[in-house]
């Protein structure tokens, strides 16, 4: 079939099937992310994008902050990872930031997350694409569950704090900080991040 063809079979409805359906939303999600960044991207234009049905994104990646973790290659869903921050005791969440991130990046040694870092710098889409999960997806809804003031600048800090340690740890491999334990690192900077949750920051 030709490309022109199989353009006109999506547009008329025809839905790519199993595997298929999630290779098509992927690519259109990445474009679409791309294009308009995270707040602007729109789940039924990614949808037509890949001719599918806009049911399909809850289906394959339970919603949008799904299918932008998938999008990125990341380990594990958004929403799942701030459930895991915010069970427990608030005055605790600093450590438990620390001690999630570590247990996910570790048990993938970095995985996706090192190949974005990595290109940051010289490619304004990683770049983006780090900066959107970081601000909003993650860490401003985390902020936003304390209702503190100056909650953006809350959670770049918080972003700024967990960047710069996944790259301290998985791309320079400063040590002895690229090797410390999880306990270490957790009890060193969970104590900033809570600072920067709910202290001040004056």
């Amino acid at each position: 079939m030709s490309a022109a063809s199989e353009s006109a079979e999506r547009r008329r409805g025809r839905r790519p099937s199993g595997e298929d359906t999630r290779a098509a939303l992927l690519s259109a999600a990445r474009a679409e992310f791309t294009e308009r960044g995270y707040q602007g991207a729109r789940v039924r234009s990614i949808a037509t994008s890949a001719g599918v049905d806009a049911a399909m994104v809850n289906h394959w990646f339970g919603g949008k902050e799904g299918l932008f973790a998938a999008a990125l290659e990341l380990p594990v869903n958004p929403d799942a990872l701030l459930s895991r921050l915010l069970d427990g005791d608030p005055e605790g969440t600093g450590e438990r930031i620390v001690r999630t991130f570590l247990s996910v990046w570790d048990a993938h040694d970095g995985g996706p997350f090192v190949g974005l870092l990595r290109s940051v710098a010289n490619h304004d889409t990683a770049a983006r694409m780090v900066r959107e999960f970081v601000s909003e997806v993650i860490f401003g809804k985390l902020v936003g569950a304390f209702s503190s003031p100056d909650a953006d600048l809350r959670a770049s800090l918080c972003g700024s704090q967990m960047v710069g340690l996944g790259m301290a740890r998985y791309v320079i491999k400063l040590e002895p900080l690229a090797s410390a334990d999880v306990d270490t690192l957790a009890g060193a900077i969970g104590p900033t991040l809570q600072r920067y949750l709910t202290g001040s920051i004056g």
